[in-house]
């Protein structure tokens, strides 16, 4: 679970109710449902207007990738490259056909398929290059999903904002009613900006970092198995794969260890 992701919505919601009762204001104030509808589905529909579906239902399921981090997958990964390793030492890169069953990601199963069946070093950085650059252009129109609603919902929120304000128009005759409806025609404004600064746009840049992590850890995939084909000492695989990790982890060798 990501601490920093949870705690920032937390943070800046209680931070802006916090301040909004301060001066005197309540809850029931910003609470209306007709604005949330307007606001929301206003920005889905802009958003899937620009965006084929398939995309658009990509970026839903990357919602957990704003809230959960598999950060222990890279150090995971490493110590199962360095188990290849030393077992591709003894008893030869072919014998790794029978762990192929037990490697769960299928970038790194397919590398060390080419690897197992001969496939030249140079060919299989070649092949698995051009996969990850293929994936990597998909992945990146994902957060792209998240800019473009934060780009659309204070635009929405104007636009609910206007329509509130035609409502109230119609009550003139009303002084205490037009200066209610006022208020509560700009809280669509309040969820398209809410929305956009502090939900959308942070979810995106959050997603580029998950999808940089991510990305790295193929490249260090790649590379494991391009040195486990040349014959690389474990020790210094291990040592080269732990530059890919954003923290490394001192402490036992894992080449060591599993030697």
């Amino acid at each position: 679970m990501d601490i920093a992701s949870i705690g920032g919505i937390i943070v800046a919601i209680l931070g802006i109710l916090t301040g909004m009762m301060i001066e005197g204001g309540n809850l029931a104030q910003i609470t209306q449902p007709t604005a949330a509808l307007i606001v929301l589905g206003g920005t889905i529909g802009a958003v899937m207007l620009q965006f084929p579906f398939h995309i658009f239902l990509a970026a839903l399921k990357k919602i957990a990738n704003i809230f959960f981090s598999n950060s222990a997958s890279g150090e995971r990964i490493l110590t199962q490259l360095v188990q290849f390793a030393n077992k591709a030492r003894k008893s030869g890169i072919v014998s790794l056909d029978q762990d192929l069953a037990t490697i769960s990601d299928p970038y790194l199963k397919q590398a060390l398929m080419l690897a197992i069946d001969g496939t030249e070093p140079n060919e299989v950085r070649k092949i698995m290059q051009l996969e990850l650059e293929n994936k990597t252009e998909m992945e990146e129109k994902i957060p792209q999903v998240f800019e473009a609603a934060g780009g659309y919902s204070p635009t929405v929120g104007i636009i609910g904002a206007v329509l509130g304000l035609i409502q109230v128009m119609q009550h003139l005759d009303n002084i205490t009613e037009v200066g209610r409806g006022i208020a509560v025609a700009f809280v669509a404004t309040i969820y398209g900006v809410a929305l956009a600064n502090l939900i959308f746009l942070p979810a995106a840049g959050k997603l580029k970092i998950r999808h940089r992590e991510e990305q790295m850890v193929k490249e260090m995939m790649l590379e494991g198995v391009i040195s486990i084909l040349e014959g690389m000492n474990p020790r210094m695989m291990e040592t080269k794969l732990r530059t890919y990790l954003p923290e490394a982890k001192p402490g036992e060798n894992i080449a060591e260890a599993t030697a």
